[in-house]
C-alpha cells in the first residue's frame, strides 16, 4: 500500500489514468495537475494547479510519457492550458524528491539536478521497455497492413536492431510467416539472433542486403538507412522507423525516392493506451513502494 504517499502527477494522456487508478487503489493521495478537463473522477486523487499545491508535502512526481520539451513544457491531452514547471516550485520540495518520467531531456535532467531531486526514466528500463515491446510490434503489424498491399506470410522483412525491441517485432513477423533477416553489430546480438533461426549480419553489409525486401522495420536511434542504403531499395519497400526521434531512416531522401517511410516512436500509447498505462502502473507502484520503505527505514 502507498498510504501516507503524497505523488503529484502532472499532464499526459489516456496511459496517466491507469497510473492514477492504481496509485489511488493503493490508498495513494495524488494531486493531478493539467487535469482540469478530466471527467473521471479517482478515489484518494484531486485536481489541483502549481498554486494550490504544496510541494514541501510531496514524496514523488509524475510527469508523462513524453516527460516535458525543451521549452519546459509538459503534454496534458486533459488540458486546455500550457503547463510549465516552474523551478521555484519544484525547489520547494523535499530533497531528494522523485521525479519519475517516461524520458528525458536535457532540461528536465538540469531542472531535476538543479533542485536536488532524484531522476527516474521509465522507458530505460529494460523491464518496461520489454513489456512495452508487445503492443509496439502488434502496432508495427497494424501499420504494415494499412501501408501495404502484400500479406506478411511470405514477406521479406528486415528488422534493424536486436534489442528489447527488435526481439519482439522480428520474433511476431516469424510467427506471421514473414521471412525475416536481423541487422546487429554486436556479435552477442548476433549470437541471440542465430539461437532464434534468424539470418543476420551487421549494419556495414545492410545496403548489400536491402534490395529484395518488402519492409524494413528500424529500431537503432542512429542514421542507418541513409543515402547508401535507400538508394538500393525497391521503390515500393516499406520503413517503418520505430527508433526515439528523429529515427533512424533519412527521410528526406526516402520521399525523393518515392519510398514510404514511417515514423512511428511510441506506438504503445497510440494503439494500446489501456494496456501501455497498465504496465507504466504497474512498475510506477512498485518503485513507489521501493521507495516508502527506504523512507521507513531511514525514519527507524
Amino acid at each position: 500500500m502507498l498510504t501516507d504517499m503524497h505523488i503529484a502527477v502532472i499532464g499526459g494522456d489516456a496511459r496517466q489514468l491507469e497510473v492514477i487508478r492504481k496509485i489511488s487503489e493503493l490508498d495513494g493521495k495524488v494531486s493531478l495537475i493539467g487535469f482540469e478537463q478530466l471527467d473521471d473522477g479517482f478515489a484518494g486523487a484531486s485536481k489541483q494547479n502549481f498554486h494550490s499545491v504544496d510541494p514541501g508535502t510531496l514524496d514523488a512526481i509524475v510527469l508523462p510519457v513524453s516527460g516535458m520539451n525543451e521549452e519546459g513544457e509538459i503534454e496534458s491531452i486533459f488540458s486546455g492550458e500550457k503547463i510549465v514547471l516552474p523551478e521555484d516550485w519544484l525547489g520547494d520540495t523535499p530533497k531528494g524528491t522523485m521525479v519519475y518520467s517516461g524520458i528525458s531531456n536535457e532540461k528536465l535532467k538540469s531542472l531535476v539536478d538543479d533542485n536536488d531531486c532524484e531522476l527516474v526514466e521509465l522507458l530505460q528500463r529494460d523491464d518496461v521497455a520489454i513489456y512495452n515491446s508487445v503492443p509496439t510490434a502488434e502496432g508495427t503489424v497494424m501499420m504494415v497492413i494499412q501501408n501495404t498491399d502484400i500479406t506478411i506470410h511470405g514477406a521479406n522483412v528486415i528488422v534493424s536492431g536486436f534489442g528489447r525491441v527488435g526481439i519482439t517485432v522480428a520474433k511476431t513477423f516469424k510467427n506471421l510467416g514473414a521471412n525475416v533477416e536481423v541487422v546487429a553489430d554486436e556479435p552477442e546480438l548476433r549470437a541471440r539472433a542465430f539461437e532464434c533461426g534468424f539470418t543476420s549480419y551487421s549494419v556495414n553489409e545492410l545496403p548489400n542486403n536491402v534490395k529484395h525486401a518488402d519492409v524494413i522495420i528500424n529500431t537503432i536511434p542512429a542514421k542507418i538507412l541513409n543515402v547508401d542504403v535507400l538508394s538500393k531499395m525497391l521503390p515500393n519497400c516499406l520503413i517503418v522507423d520505430l527508433a526515439s526521434k528523429p529515427g533512424g531512416t533519412d527521410f528526406r531522401y526516402a520521399e525523393k525516392r518515392g519510398i514510404k517511410a514511417l515514423l512511428a516512436p511510441g506506438l504503445p500509447g497510440i494503439v494500446a493506451p489501456k494496456t501501455a498505462g497498465k504496465i507504466i502502473a504497474g512498475v510506477l507502484t512498485n518503485l513507489l513502494w521501493e521507495q516508502l520503505e527506504t523512507q521507513k527505514g531511514g525514519n527507524e
